[in-house]
Order: structure tokens, then sequence, then C-alpha cells
């Protein structure tokens, strides 16, 4: 306990001395000598520069061994997988990213493997150095059936021999998690809601998702499909029948990314874009976000209205302390947005958690997966008792 309690601060904090590691840990200065010594043998710690700039002689200063291991994130999309592999420490220190448009769905085993490859090279290692890899993707993985669902939009990852054969051609454990919840997991580790033990993040990219932690823990559901809120029935909309065959609902006509296109016209705005249901959206929420009146002001009012619907039912259900608000679309319109989804649910939940805009904006996705392959790494590499 006392040498993950020692990794812990060093993670935190950077190089310390033997005395501020013992005043941190309660420690007297021999049992952080030796505490020392014994993680310094093990390969889990290195001896790095001296203070400076103080009175007395100088202290010699303890890091992480940031090469001690590796952990890999895939970001997965029907257009792309982002890959990164990053050291125990969290630094990133190799990315690669590889184009999938129009690629044969029973190639999905080589995408991985020259993905992985690519970010692996780039960090001057071998695939047999990475200690796990954690994969995102849209939709869930039924942990019954080892299929994903709610993502008929990626060929080729509904096989349900996938991780078999993944397994087969790749030396570390695969694990493989909704995209969303990664976004959640990097919020809850670095950014908006660090540290916070229950809370909802709601997506918006190319469509609306949204992921839930309940006592610190990702919930995931019977199935894998908590949090696929697109699907959710709500007002303002015809109710949708048969939800996975027609791949929407209510709320994500409500406000996914291709209403707002749509709301736009209906609106009386001018010069609506084409291309992209995501891109658009992000094009016509940012021009709304600065506009005082007029069409674009009652499309900000229109799109913020649809997100506290939604989110209404969320916390009636959940009574969540904090919610996140994060991807693309949303980001784009910023404070303006959050402000006017803070006074809609405000009128419309029982309940009044405080909402925040996601501050993890780098590849949230892709993040998140090295977080959660981090966590685990560390749990293994850093067990000095074994």
């Amino acid at each position: 306990m006392n040498d993950r309690a020692a990794l812990d601060l060093l993670l935190e904090h950077g190089p310390l001395s033997r005395t501020k590691i013992g005043k941190l840990t309660g420690l007297s200065k021999p049992t952080a000598s030796q505490l020392l010594a014994r993680l310094e043998s093990a390969g889990l710690v290195v001896a790095t520069g001296t203070t400076e700039g103080r009175p007395g002689p100088n202290a010699q200063l303890y890091a992480v061994n940031a090469r001690a291991a590796f952990a890999g994130g895939l970001d997965v999309t029907p257009h792309r997988i982002r890959a990164a592999v990053a050291d125990i420490t969290g630094a990133t220190v190799g990315e690669f990213e590889l184009p999938t448009p129009g690629r044969r769905a029973e190639s999905v085993v080589r995408q991985v493997t020259e993905a992985l490859d690519g970010a692996v090279k780039a960090a001057g290692l071998t695939r047999s150095d990475v200690h796990r890899l954690v994969i995102g993707t849209p939709g869930a993985f039924d942990p019954s059936t080892g299929r994903l669902r709610y993502a008929s939009h990626l060929p080729g990852w509904h096989s349900p021999t996938l991780l078999d054969e993944l397994a087969a051609v790749l030396p570390m454990p695969v694990e493989y998690e909704n995209d969303v919840n990664l976004v959640a997991v990097a919020e809850q580790r670095l950014g908006a809601a660090h540290g916070l033990q229950n809370f909802v993040l709601l997506w918006n990219e190319e469509g609306l998702g949204a992921a839930l932690v309940i006592g610190g823990r990702l919930h995931r559901g019977f199935t894998g499909g908590a949090g696929e809120v697109g699907f959710l029935p709500v007002p303002g909309t015809p109710l949708v029948r048969q939800v996975t065959k027609a791949n929407s609902g209510g709320f994500q006509e409500l406000a996914g990314a291709q209403a707002l296109p749509r709301l736009a016209r209906e609106l009386g705005v001018d010069g609506v874009p084409h291309g992209p249901h995501a891109e658009v959206a992000t094009e016509l929420v940012s021009r709304a976000a600065g506009a005082e009146s007029g069409p674009y002001r009652q499309l900000l009012d229109a799109y913020a209205t649809g997100l506290a619907t939604g989110l209404a039912s969320m916390v009636a259900v959940l009574d969540p302390e904090l919610v996140v608000l994060s991807g693309e679309v949303i980001a784009a319109g910023g404070e303006p947005l959050r402000a006017r989804v803070q006074a809609e649910l405000t009128e419309l939940a029982a309940s009044r958690p405080r909402l925040v805009l996601g501050s993890v904006r780098e590849h949230p996705v892709l993040r998140g997966a090295l977080e959660s392959a981090l966590a685990t790494t560390r749990d293994e590499v850093f067990d000095t008792s074994r």
C-alpha cells in the first residue's frame, strides 16, 4: 500500500525528493528510503535530477519510470481509426491515423493491427511493448454475446468472433468500450468531472449519446446499452417504433445533428450549408452562438430546448451531481448554449444539476481509451506485492 501510494503521488506531482515523499505519505525517512530503493530496484522509479535553489544540500529527486509499461488506445469511426500509445505516466509517445472509408468489412482485424502498428512505430516500440489496448467504438459490445450493438454503420465490427480474432493476432489483452463512455472517463480523470462520483455526460456529434457514472463507476447496463439516449422517446417528435431498425429515436430527431439543418430552414435561416450532418450542425450552432436576435438566435434557443428536453428525463431518473455537455456540435455553442440549456433544464426538471462544458477537447475518445488502459496497466504493474 505504501509503494502504491508513493507511485500515485509521483504520478500526480512529478519528481519528488525522499523527504517530500515521506511527508506526503506520513512515512519516516528510513522507511521512505527503503520504499524508494525497492521501487528503483523493481524498475518502477528512477532518480532524476536534484533540488536546486533551496538552503542546504541538494536532494535527489525521484520520478516514475515512464518506460515501465505502455498502453494503447483506438478511436474507431466509419471514416477512420485513430490510434495512440502512452507511457505509464500518461504521456502520449506515438500517434497514427488510418483512413477507413470504403474499406471492406472483413478487413477489420487488419485495420486494427495497421492502426496500432502505426502508433507503435511512431513511438519507437513494438507490439509486445504495449501492455493493454482499449478500443472505443460507437454502440456497445453486449457482454453476453460479444456482438456490437447500436452501430450498424460500422461494417465488420458485428462479428461474434471478432474478439477471438483480435486476441489471436495481438499479444496484449484487448478491451472494448463505448466511445461516449470513454469521453466520460477522460472527463472524470482529467477534465470537468474530475474526481466526481455521480455525473452524466451528454455527447452530440454524428449522433446523440450519453455516459452515466454512478458511484464513481461507468454504468453500462445489462446489454451494454446504457446511455443510448438517441432512442429516447421525447415530446415534440413522432413516436418512433422499431428504433434499432430505424436507427433513430425521438431525442435524435429532436436534437441530433441531422435535425439542425431542417430546424434552421423552418426558422428562416438563409444559406444553410450542405455536407455531412455533424459538420453542418457544428457550423450552424457556431453561428447561432454569436447571434443576439433573429433566426439564428431562435435556432440556438430551439436546440437548447431540445437538449434540455432529453436531459430532463435522464435527470429525473439519475439525479446526477453534474451534467457535462460534450461533442463538437455542443462545443460549437460554447457558453451561450450551455447557459440556455441550464435555464431550460431548471424549468423542466425538479432536480437541478450544474451543467458544464467538457474540457477535454483534443481527441477525447482516444484520451479516454488511453486513460482506461492505463488504469488497469498501473494496477498490474504497480502491484509490488506479487
